[in-house]
């Protein structure tokens, strides 16, 4: 009876974002992003345990702020655009602690599916200046690329590899409702 209460929420893309972090070289992190990805949400701010949402992510938009790396993690050496044009994440369950929330669900990259959880914080719901409720979530996750099949590596001259195998992720949403 209490999914009757989960309403669709519209994910506003101006104030969102998907960003990763991974280790270069093992001295320094590169950072980057997605630019196009939706999702479906549906939630009720009373009962977020029962929140359903799927994210789709457009591979391709990946941007890391420099075109030969981009092009090189498009290639079937990381992401494979071309063969797996999505990632995708759809929740599983929700465990809310005060304004904390742990979002696990299953991560798909490259047809390979991990569950993960998402650990962050739930802000709203607030009413905006036009009469919309808005919620906003900030969570981040770690996970190794290896378990997706992102295995490309260069082994250094003095000893380590080029790319680091955990990868950060940090998840930064807005969703909005009449």
């Amino acid at each position: 009876m209490e999914e009757q209460n989960l309403k669709n929420w519209t994910l506003d893309k101006a104030h969102s974002s998907i960003e990763f972090s991974v280790r270069h070289m093992m001295i320094s992190s590169v950072k980057g992003g997605f630019k196009d990805f939706d999702a479906e949400i549906k939630l009720d701010p009373e009962n977020l345990e029962k929140a359903d949402v799927k994210f789709t992510v457009n591979a391709a938009s990946l941007d890391t702020n420099q075109s030969d790396r981009d092009v090189h993690l498009k290639s079937p050496d990381f992401f494979d655009v071309a063969k797996f044009p999505f990632i995708t994440f759809t929740t599983k369950s929700v465990v809310k602690n005060g304004d904390n929330l742990t979002v696990k669900g299953d991560l798909t990259i490259k047809g390979v599916s991990r569950e993960i959880a998402v650990k962050g914080e739930i802000q709203g719901p607030i009413k905006d200046p036009y009469g919309k409720q808005r919620i906003g979530f900030d969570g981040e996750s770690t996970v190794n690329r290896k378990e997706f099949g992102l295995n490309w590596n260069m082994i250094l001259e003095g000893g380590g590899v080029l790319v680091g195998d955990t990868v950060k992720l940090s998840i930064h949403l807005e969703a909005f409702t009449d």
